[in-house]
Protein backbone atom coordinates (compact mmCIF):
# COMPACT_ATOMS: atom_id res chain seq x y z
CA UNK A 1 0.00 0.00 0.00
CA UNK A 2 1.38 3.49 0.79
CA UNK A 3 3.18 5.15 3.68
CA UNK A 4 2.56 8.42 5.46
CA UNK A 5 5.87 9.71 4.12
CA UNK A 6 4.71 8.98 0.57
CA UNK A 7 1.48 10.89 1.20
CA UNK A 8 3.43 13.89 2.53
CA UNK A 9 5.87 13.75 -0.39
CA UNK A 10 3.13 13.38 -2.99
CA UNK A 11 1.23 16.28 -1.52
CA UNK A 12 4.39 18.41 -1.60
CA UNK A 13 5.14 17.51 -5.24
CA UNK A 14 1.69 18.69 -6.23
CA UNK A 15 1.86 21.72 -3.92
CA UNK A 16 -1.44 20.61 -2.39
CA UNK A 17 -2.63 21.55 1.07
CA UNK A 18 -4.06 18.95 3.41
CA UNK A 19 -7.47 20.44 2.72
CA UNK A 20 -7.02 20.02 -1.03
CA UNK A 21 -5.99 16.38 -0.65
CA UNK A 22 -8.91 15.75 1.69
CA UNK A 23 -11.31 17.21 -0.87
CA UNK A 24 -9.78 15.32 -3.80
CA UNK A 25 -9.81 12.02 -1.87
CA UNK A 26 -13.18 12.53 -0.19
CA UNK A 27 -11.82 12.05 3.34
CA UNK A 28 -11.67 14.27 6.43
CA UNK A 29 -8.72 16.58 7.02
CA UNK A 30 -8.22 14.90 10.40
CA UNK A 31 -7.69 11.63 8.53
CA UNK A 32 -5.04 13.26 6.34
CA UNK A 33 -3.22 14.56 9.43
CA UNK A 34 -3.33 11.14 11.10
CA UNK A 35 -1.99 9.41 7.98
CA UNK A 36 0.79 11.97 7.53
CA UNK A 37 1.91 11.55 11.15
CA UNK A 38 3.07 8.00 10.43
CA UNK A 39 6.25 7.37 8.44
CA UNK A 40 5.78 3.65 7.86
CA UNK A 41 2.85 1.40 7.07
CA UNK A 42 -0.47 2.84 8.10
CA UNK A 43 -2.04 0.06 10.12
CA UNK A 44 -4.68 2.31 11.70
CA UNK A 45 -6.04 3.60 8.38
CA UNK A 46 -8.59 1.60 6.43
CA UNK A 47 -7.76 0.17 3.03
CA UNK A 48 -10.57 2.26 1.55
CA UNK A 49 -9.00 5.49 2.87
CA UNK A 50 -5.53 4.57 1.66
CA UNK A 51 -6.86 3.68 -1.78
CA UNK A 52 -8.73 7.01 -1.95
CA UNK A 53 -5.57 8.95 -1.01
CA UNK A 54 -3.46 7.02 -3.49
CA UNK A 55 -6.00 7.48 -6.29
CA UNK A 56 -6.30 11.23 -5.64
CA UNK A 57 -2.53 11.72 -5.68
CA UNK A 58 -2.17 9.57 -8.81
CA UNK A 59 -4.89 11.58 -10.54
CA UNK A 60 -2.84 14.67 -9.72
CA UNK A 61 0.20 13.19 -11.44
CA UNK A 62 2.08 11.39 -8.66
CA UNK A 63 3.53 7.93 -9.26
CA UNK A 64 4.21 5.68 -6.27
CA UNK A 65 7.45 3.72 -6.52
CA UNK A 66 8.99 0.95 -4.45
CA UNK A 67 7.02 -0.81 -1.77
CA UNK A 68 6.32 0.23 1.83
CA UNK A 69 9.03 -2.23 2.89
CA UNK A 70 11.57 -1.54 0.13
CA UNK A 71 12.51 2.04 -0.84
CA UNK A 72 9.07 3.63 -0.86
CA UNK A 73 8.93 6.86 -2.80
CA UNK A 74 7.03 9.07 -5.20
CA UNK A 75 7.81 10.96 -8.36
CA UNK A 76 5.93 13.47 -10.44
CA UNK A 77 4.77 11.97 -13.71
CA UNK A 78 2.97 15.04 -14.99
CA UNK A 79 1.77 18.34 -13.67
CA UNK A 80 -2.03 18.28 -13.52
CA UNK A 81 -2.54 21.00 -10.90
Amino acid sequence: MITGAQVRAGKALLDWSGTRLAEEAGVAISTIRRVEACDGLLESASIKVLQALKAALEAGGVEFIGTPEDRPGVRLVSSKK
